[in-house]
């Protein structure tokens, strides 16, 4: 239960407030300039995805339906996708 333990966390301290932020943080340039570019609604689009994935992560952990070795898994690529941003 280590690894889903360590998801969990990383997902619920890490990840998602850091993608809650970049969310807001576009949405206050679209209320700043009343616009916004293709890229950045793309952006934005990939952000809410990627937080509704974390999202679905945490219910999947919370109904003790992750499998520890799943949950290395995606611990790993999260690690590894953070350290290259």
């Amino acid at each position: 239960m280590q690894s889903v333990e360590k998801l969990k966390n990383l997902l619920s301290n890490e990840i998602m407030p850091d993608l809650e932020e970049a969310i807001d943080e576009i949405f206050a340039m679209i209320e700043r300039d009343k616009t916004i570019s293709l890229a950045d609604r793309e952006e934005l689009e990939s952000f809410q995805e990627m937080h509704a994935e974390c999202r679905e992560i945490l219910i999947e952990i919370e109904a003790n339906e992750m499998e520890e070795e799943e949950a290395a898994e995606l611990l790993a690529e999260l690690i590894d996708a953070k350290s290259e941003a």
